[in-house]
């Protein structure tokens, strides 16, 4: 099977996640979200829908596909291989527990992207050995967003985790608990792009207008 071409083929320096279980508990819903945050320019975007019956999550990637396309930005899906090669999603995201990342190009092939979440030095230094574009370490600052079963790993940890991930030629995401005060020590700590999810569409209460500026202050923060 073809490795992944060596995706150090930059990330954006931020990369949203459209958790649709966020969302919807905040009373947005995640197609005027995903454009709110392409009109501010943001390029790199993951759906994440745990709860989603998988015809829904379809429809869903499928409406995020021609927003992100005609954009000219990325598309991952959580999990799903297969809602991402039937929607034609640019990649997948994959966790310690789901596919692993060879089975995940079974399904999307050679050239897509595909990620895979680390909490550990051991876990990295896996990670690395196997056909990932790139790693994402977390949580960082820890997060209330998701159950990882990890402790906050801290910035060391991110920095480690940089420093291996760029010896294999693959990218690295931060995630957990970033905040735009917190973000810029990730990305210092040698992340290449950080994973927002809570603080880039607050409590719900903003409108399309509203998100589109928070997005915006976002990509001025990860510049």
């Amino acid at each position: 099977m073809s490795q992944c071409l060596p995706v150090k083929k930059s990330l954006p320096r931020l990369y949203a996640i459209s958790d649709v279980d966020v969302l919807v508990a905040r009373g947005l819903d995640p197609l005027d979200v995903c454009d709110a945050w392409l009109e501010a320019g943001v390029r790199l975007i993951q759906l994440r829908a745990k709860s989603m019956a998988s015809g829904s999550m379809l429809t869903l990637a499928e409406a995020l596909v021609v927003r992100t396309r005609a954009a000219g930005a990325t598309l991952i899906v959580n999990d799903r291989a297969d809602i991402a090669a039937q929607c034609g999603a640019d990649g997948v995201h994959v966790g310690q527990d789901d596919l692993s990342p060879a089975d995940v190009r079974l399904v999307v092939g050679a050239h897509a992207i595909v990620g895979l979440s680390t909490h550990t030095d051991a876990q990295v230094a896996d990670a690395v050995t196997q056909p990932v574009s790139y790693v994402a370490m977390g949580p960082v600052f820890g997060t209330s967003t998701k159950i990882t079963g990890y402790d906050a790993v801290g910035l060391d940890q991110v920095a480690r985790a940089a420093a291996i991930a760029h010896a294999a030629g693959k990218s690295l995401v931060a995630i957990g608990g970033m905040t735009r005060a917190n973000a810029a020590s990730a990305l210092a700590a040698g992340a290449d792009s950080v994973a927002v999810i809570s603080d880039l569409v607050g409590d719900g209460t903003e409108n399309r207008r509203g998100l589109a500026e928070r997005a915006r202050a976002w990509m001025t923060t990860t510049v």
